[in-house]
């Protein structure tokens, strides 16, 4: 059985805490797709070539330490925006999408570019205020020195830079549900997403 489930949203909207958690419920693989861009920008980091470094990616570059720093992340929405990255790097997301078992994608093109055919598209969404309160706890967690100014900044220019792009540009697909949970827990978002594919399955 092939069931996959498109999650989308900028940065520190809770779309990766999502779509882990739908992950673990339903049994489904769970791949956060914004991990091979930020692989493929700390690579560039080292001075490699971003579409040399989009093709040769290996798994073990996802594992690295540092890919949540502000500087991989300005990195990764930097090479997202090269069409020859985003093309290298398709074939490895549809090919996890369509994986038997059911699969959960989130990043920012997966409901309109990656699985347009998703059984479920959710659009996970916050405020600026929000999104960049989260991800300064977040950095300043695992010992970042930096500032909310420094983040929410950061954050406006990331969004910035992949609304905009030619390729693949960060937008709700037409049929996506969104999600916004600026105000709502983790548990509140949850359920709103399961109850969403429940529906689905349902038919």
């Amino acid at each position: 059985m092939t069931f996959t489930i498109a999650i989308d949203g900028p940065a520190a909207a809770g779309k990766g805490t999502v779509g882990r958690l739908l992950a673990a419920r339903f049994g489904f693989a769970h791949l956060d797709t914004g991990l091979l861009y930020r692989a493929t920008g700390r690579r560039t980091l080292d001075g490699i070539d971003a579409v040399e470094a989009a093709r040769t990616l290996e798994r073990a570059d996802l594992e690295a330490p540092d890919l949540r720093t502000p500087e991989v992340g300005q990195a990764a929405s930097r090479v997202a925006a090269i069409p020859e990255v985003r093309q290298a790097l398709i074939d490895f997301q549809r090919a996890f999408a369509s994986r038997s078992g059911g699969a959960v994608l989130d990043g920012r093109d997966i409901g309109t570019v990656i699985c347009p055919e998703a059984e479920v598209k959710l659009y996970v969404t916050a405020t600026d205020d929000v999104r960049a309160a989260r991800r300064l706890t977040e950095l300043t967690g695992v010992g970042h020195d930096i500032t909310y100014q420094e983040v929410l900044q950061d954050l406006r220019l990331r969004d910035a830079r992949d609304s905009a792009r030619s390729a693949a540009p960060l937008k709700p697909a037409e049929d996506a549900i969104l999600l916004d949970t600026s105000l709502l827990t983790i548990e509140q978002a949850v359920a709103a997403a399961i109850a969403e594919v429940e529906r689905v399955q349902r038919g």
